[in-house]
């Protein structure tokens, strides 16, 4: 059996857990304005799984999740790809087969956990897209109200999606960043669980259940793992994952972690080098890794460097050229972010040994942002009314 705490990634310093508890209050003390977030809590594991589902390893009896098929997502091995990039032991993870097509779901499913074993029924959200529209999903299937608020440039699928579970839909003018601010004015002044991403500590330990399957799946621990970066929880939420299985000996090394960045949102990587977070005005086609200061930049930049992991920054072109080349080679189609971080392989290939195994983790379902996607296709505008009429 396990217990479960509460520990500061900045301090050390340990707490129980609460539902109101969400940053270190001594390190909280310490934020700036425009920096990742100080004090960031993450989930301490004292004893002994007693299995190797993912679900045992989290902080929530199992009869508060919703019952909702989140996780147990395939983990592809495409022929034609591993023949075309001679790496037999290529395989991809697809988290966009997740019940609202992303790899969030993990952590809207643990929130939803959380809210229900504390007696909440609101769950507040800020999002550029996909966290938002899995909240709103797992929310309804949980028996939540789910209050969101997206940048107003959100893709629409996105905006629909969450309409259509049923979501309370706010629109912020600016961007991400202004979404996240007035979501937390609103849970400080109505009440509600917050669910932002690093804020709330449940959103990384949701995410680190898509470790433990990878190393459920393959029976071993990959030599590399690419994931695409924005907010640096999913990258968080891997490396927790797979720290569990260390600190349980199950596994006998930390993979390699490539973090994939877009250039026009790049502040982990820019961190990376210059050991300091400078706030940039992010652009990219990839939406749902656009911020412009990640909220969880200080606990990944931590993890990238204990564990010797790797940044890689990507142009959109770069990302597009690896969304079709994914889909067309092996019919999986991954909205840009998700696609990215194949992108992020296939920049780092020539530098790893073929015979490696390689995760390309793919966090959301093409079908998230279709109008990301029409930038590297051409539709037909010719009609015919006879097959005479073909080229």
């Amino acid at each position: 059996m396990l217990t479960f705490d509460y520990k500061c990634s900045q301090c050390d310093a340990k707490y129980e857990i609460t539902p109101e508890l969400m940053l270190c209050p001594e390190c909280e003390l310490e934020q700036k304005r425009g920096q990742p977030l100080k004090g960031v809590l993450e989930v301490e594991l004292k004893g002994t799984p007693i299995s190797n589902d993912p679900l045992d390893y989290l902080p929530v009896e199992r009869e508060y999740f919703p019952d909702m098929p989140v996780g147990n997502t395939p983990l592809w091995h495409p022929e034609k790809l591993l023949q075309k990039h001679d790496f037999p032991e290529l395989y991809f993870k697809d988290d966009g087969l997740n019940p609202t097509g992303s790899l969030k779901d993990r952590a809207s499913l643990l929130v939803a956990a959380f809210a229900r074993k504390n007696g909440i029924d609101e769950v507040v959200v800020a999002s550029t897209g996909n966290a938002g529209s899995s909240m709103a999903g797992v929310g309804a299937a949980a028996g939540l109200k789910v209050k969101l608020f997206l940048p107003k440039s959100a893709p629409q699928a996105k905006l629909i999606q969450s309409l259509q579970y049923g979501a309370d839909l706010v629109l912020a003018e600016k961007n991400y960043d202004q979404a996240f601010a007035l979501s937390l004015q609103y849970s400080k002044k109505f009440g509600g669980m917050n669910r932002n991403t690093a804020y709330n500590p449940m959103t990384i330990e949701g995410k680190k259940t898509v470790s433990i399957e990878i190393f459920n799946q393959l029976d071993r621990v990959p030599d590399h793992i690419f994931v695409s970066v924005g907010d640096g929880v999913i990258l968080s939420g891997l490396y927790k994952g797979f720290r569990d299985l260390l600190q349980f000996k199950k596994i006998p090394k930390m993979p390699e972690i490539h973090g994939i960045q877009a250039l026009g949102s790049s502040a982990i990587s820019r961190a990376m080098s210059s050991g300091e977070f400078q706030e940039q005005h992010a652009e990219t086609v990839a939406d749902s890794i656009s911020v412009n200061m990640p909220s969880n930049g200080y606990l990944a930049l931590k993890n990238l460097k204990a564990y010797s992991g790797h940044c890689v920054t990507l142009t959109d072109e770069e990302i597009l050229s690896s969304q079709k080349e994914l889909s067309s080679s092996c019919g999986l189609f991954s909205e840009p972010a998700a696609a990215a971080a194949y992108a992020g392989f296939l920049k780092q290939k020539k530098i790893l040994d073929p015979n490696s195994t390689c995760v390309v983790l793919l966090t959301g379902n093409g079908l998230k942002d279709i109008n990301s996607a029409l930038k590297n296709i051409v539709i037909p505008s010719k009609t015919i009314n006879s097959l005479d009429e073909l080229n």
